[in-house]
């Protein structure tokens, strides 16, 4: 999409333009480097209503009629005002009176339900819908949603900290869902995942171990991050994330679930 208008209000360190609005926590989440391989579904049935999960997934599509609905400059805007921005975080940059609409702190949480396109929300959500239930069951309802929300948060200052003068919006909820995909590579890593492989022109459906699809996704953010691809895709978000996943999910998964790769 284009730029929307520059914004005004401009002091020493104000924002006072708009850069490139959609380089945000990541571009089109099924094209270039980012899609290797794509899971399809699971293998592994929830008990449950993993209604945590179906309310992320809510107000994710939510937020995102809600950006439509204020047309192109609206949305943008809404993007500024709610977007994590590293140097109005981390610097003393400002938005105008008339974009900011919450403190900088809270954006963190903010940012993680809005999206930069259908096929950006689109992919986020199929990765949240897959791997998301069985999570929330193996932690709880609550438990589920502030791994979640943590997670998420990590993902953000892991992509502000190395760029802290960046002035582009982080939008987007795949850091935290990386969180998630990186709770699942510990507690499920047998789990066999329908996938779509590309092979050249032709694809193909396999059923492929959890542990594969996910070290794989894992190794291509960290190599992108250390080649310095960007094209909007925010590859140190999504290692963040990912790492706080395998480190968290020991303080939030109930006693009675083992971890995966004790169990066969």
């Amino acid at each position: 999409m284009p730029n929307a208008p520059p914004l005004s209000g401009a002091r020493a360190r104000r924002i006072t333009r708009q850069p490139d609005l959609y380089r945000d926590r990541e571009s089109q989440p099924h094209r270039g480097p980012d899609s290797a391989v794509i899971p399809l579904r699971d293998e592994l049935p929830v008990r449950g209503t993993p209604y945590g999960n179906y309310t992320l997934i809510g107000l994710c599509v939510l937020a995102f009629l809600w950006q439509l609905s204020l047309g192109e400059a609206g949305g943008q805007r809404i993007v500024y005002a709610l977007g994590m921005i590293p140097s109005v975080l981390l610097r003393d940059a400002e938005l105008p009176p008339e974009i900011g609409a919450v403190p900088a702190l809270l954006t963190l949480l903010t940012s993680m339900f809005l999206h930069g396109g259908f096929m950006h929300l689109a992919g986020n959500m199929l990765y949240l819908w897959i791997f998301g239930d069985n999570i929330e069951e193996a932690m709880g309802h609550g438990n589920y949603l502030l791994f979640y929300v943590i997670c998420g948060g990590v993902a953000a200052l892991s992509q502000a900290y190395p760029d802290p003068n960046s002035l582009i919006p982080m939008i987007g909820a795949s850091g935290a869902i990386s969180g998630v995909l990186g709770a699942y590579l510990m507690l499920f890593p047998h789990t066999r995942i329908l996938t779509l492989v590309p092979l050249g022109f032709f694809t193909r459906l396999m059923h492929v171990k959890a542990v594969w699809v996910l070290l794989l996704w894992f190794a291509i953010q960290l190599v992108s991050n250390l080649a310095g691809r960007g094209g909007g895709v925010a590859f140190s978000a999504h290692i963040g994330g990912f790492v706080a996943g395998v480190v968290l999910v020991g303080l939030f998964k109930q006693r009675s679930v083992p971890f995966g790769f004790s169990r066969r």
